[in-house]
C-alpha cells in the first residue's frame, strides 16, 4: 500500500477508553481508513482515576497500569489494521498520547503512562509518544497540543473560526483569518459532569445531557465555581484533573443541593466558562467547530450555541473528521510531524520558547 499511513491513539481525561484511527496523510489532509474504540473495563478506569492523586505504591501501580494500557493500545491498533486490511509494515508510525496521570507544567513536568517501548514491541511499528515533555522543557505548558492540527485542517482564510474540544477538559483553538493561532484549556468539559452522573445515576455519563437539562441551575453554586482563579488566568494555560476533580467540586458544595440541580449547574459551568473564554480571546469568531465526547451531550451543545450566538456551532463531521476521532487523528498527525522532523507545537499556544519537534521515537 502506498501513502503516508499513521495510526493515532487517544485516551483522555474522560477515561472512557481508547480511540484509534488509521489515517493517510498523503496530500496534507487526513483520509481516515479505519477507526476503533476499545472501552476501559471498570477496574482499569478506577485505577487510572486513582492514579491522578497521590497514593500508596503508586510508582509500581503506574508502571503496571502502563503495561496494561500498552496492551489495550496494541489491540486497538490491530483492530484498525484488520478493518482496513493494512499490514503493520505499511504504517510509518503510531502516535500515542498515553494516559495523563499528572500534569504540572508550573513545576516543570507532565506524566503520561502507556509504555511506548512495549507498544512498539507488540505491534512491530515505530511509536512516537511523550509529546508534551519537550514543550514543557522549552518553557511551555505542554498542552493543548491539538491546535497545530486544528490550524492545518479547520482554518479558513475567509473566516475567523474556533475549534473546540469537549473532552474531559474543554479546550479551544482560535483560527483567525489574520494573526497568530492561539489555544488553551478553558476549564472542565465532561469530567465533572461524568463524575456526578456516575455517583447519582450509576452510569458513566448523563446520556444526551437529559438529566441535567431537566434540573435547575443553582446560581450561588455556579458563582462559587466561577470564582476559581484558573478561569481568570490569562493564556498560555492548561489544566486537568489535578485541579478540576472530586475534591475541587466537593469544596464548592454546601451539601444540601438537589443532585439533578447540581448536574444542571455543572453543565452551565462548562458552557459558560467556554463561551466566556471565546468571547474574551476570540473576537469576531463566526463559526465554532466542535469535537469530542461532549458533542453527544445535546443539552450542552444547545446551551453553548445559545451563549455563543451569533456564531454558528457545528461539529467537525461537517469538515470530514468524525467528532469522536479528531484527537486521535491529531496524534497521528503529530507522529508524522516528529518522523518528518517538523515542529508540532505552536509557541503562541503553549508559551514555549519556540517551535519544537515533539515526542520520543521508539523504533519497531
Amino acid at each position: 500500500m502506498t501513502g503516508e499511513l499513521y495510526a493515532g491513539l487517544m485516551s483522555g481525561t474522560s477515561l472512557d477508553g481508547v480511540d484509534a484511527v488509521l489515517a493517510d496523510f498523503q496530500g496534507g489532509r487526513p483520509r481516515l481508513l479505519a477507526h476503533a474504540h476499545l472501552a476501559f473495563d471498570d477496574a482499569t478506569r478506577r485505577e487510572l482515576l486513582a492514579l491522578n492523586s497521590p497514593g500508596a505504591n503508586e510508582m509500581d501501580r503506574a508502571a503496571r497500569a502502563g503495561n496494561a494500557l500498552a496492551r489495550i493500545y496494541a489491540a486497538a491498533v490491530a483492530d484498525v489494521l484488520a478493518r482496513s486490511k493494512t499490514a503493520a509494515a505499511d504504517v510509518r508510525a503510531i502516535g500515542c498520547h498515553g494516559q495523563t496521570v499528572r500534569h504540572r507544567p508550573e513545576l516543570g513536568y507532565t506524566i503520561q503512562i502507556g509504555n511506548a517501548p512495549l507498544l512498539a514491541e507488540l505491534t512491530g511499528i515505530r511509536v512516537v509518544a511523550d509529546f508534551r515533555s519537550r514543550d514543557i522543557a522549552a518553557g511551555g505548558q505542554g498542552a493543548p497540543l491539538a491546535p497545530a492540527f486544528h490550524a492545518a485542517v479547520f482554518a479558513d482564510a475567509g473566516e475567523d473560526r474556533v475549534a473546540i474540544n469537549l473532552g474531559g477538559i474543554a479546550n479551544l483553538t482560535f483560527l483567525p483569518r489574520r494573526g497568530a493561532v492561539i489555544g488553551f484549556d478553558s476549564g472542565p468539559g465532561n469530567c465533572l459532569l461524568d463524575f456526578w452522573a456516575a455517583r447519582h445515576l450509576r452510569t458513566p455519563h448523563d446520556a444526551g445531557g437529559s438529566w441535567g437539562a431537566a434540573g435547575r441551575v443553582i446560581s450561588d453554586l455556579l458563582e462559587r465555581m466561577l470564582l476559581e482563579p484558573y478561569f481568570a488566568a490569562t493564556p498560555p494555560k492548561s489544566t486537568g484533573r489535578d485541579l478540576f476533580n472530586e475534591a475541587w467540586m466537593q469544596g464548592k458544595l454546601a451539601g444540601d443541593e438537589n443532585a439533578q440541580d447540581v448536574q444542571a449547574t455543572l453543565l452551565e459551568l462548562t458552557a459558560r466558562s467556554l463561551a466566556e473564554a471565546i468571547s474574551r480571546y476570540c473576537p469576531g469568531a463566526r463559526r465554532l467547530i466542535a469535537s469530542g465526547g461532549g458533542v453527544k451531550n445535546h443539552a450542552l451543545m444547545r446551551r453553548l450555541a445559545e451563549l455563543a450566538a451569533p456564531a454558528a456551532l457545528e461539529t467537525s463531521d461537517r469538515y470530514g473528521i468524525d467528532a469522536q476521532l479528531v484527537e486521535a487523528t491529531a496524534f497521528g498527525w503529530l507522529a508524522k510531524q516528529a518522523v518528518d522532523g517538523k515542529a508540532g507545537n505552536l509557541p503562541a499556544v503553549t508559551g514555549a520558547r519556540g517551535g519544537r519537534v515533539l515526542g520520543a521515537i521508539y523504533p519497531a
